[in-house]
């Protein structure tokens, strides 16, 4: 009986020595990386959301090709040019770092981006998904998922508003 009880705590030691390493992370540097370049998109702050990206840093928000950050960066900037306010809510946010199986960093953010166009005062209300691979504390590489079509419609409607307050001041001068 003492053998088999000795069997069974050595067989427990083995599988239990024999686990795979931790793979989720709901914490870790990374992650708090991609909060910091969140804070950064807010508040403008170009300088420290640079500071998140290695020099060679590809994006793909929407795209199967990539392009390089400091483009993105400038996409970003010309877009939230035409809103009074905008940013991500905290309280529909979610985190997550996952090491893949060939040791690659990868943190997942999710949440919901919102905006108050200048033009209109339209609010448009986004849910936004990036994935952000990590090396040496730095994104390398990172994919974005969002839809567009709401900003897309809200940019044609003030168009046509413009054009259509232009004609009508053109028919007013005549």
């Amino acid at each position: 009986m003492k053998k088999l009880i000795l069997l069974g705590l050595i067989l427990t030691l083995v599988v239990s020595c024999n686990q795979e390493p931790q793979r989720y992370f709901s914490e870790s540097p990374e992650i708090e990386s991609i909060k910091e370049r969140v804070k950064a998109y807010e508040a403008q702050d170009w300088d420290a959301w640079k500071s998140h990206f290695a020099d060679t840093a590809q994006v793909f928000h929407n795209k199967n090709t990539g392009i390089p950050y400091l483009e993105s960066m400038k996409r970003h900037q010309d877009m939230i040019s035409n809103f009074s306010s905008y940013g991500f809510s905290d309280d529909k946010t979610v985190l997550e770092m996952v090491i893949d199986k060939e040791g690659k960093k990868w943190v997942n953010y999710w949440s919901v981006w919102s905006g108050k166009l200048k033009a209109n005062g339209k609010e448009l209300i986004i849910p936004v998904h990036l994935t952000s691979q990590f090396a040496d504390g730095k994104v390398v590489k990172e994919y974005g998922y969002y839809d567009t079509a709401s900003i897309t419609a809200a940019f044609i409607e003030i168009e046509a508003a413009e054009m259509e307050s232009n004609s009508a001041m053109g028919e007013a001068l005549n």
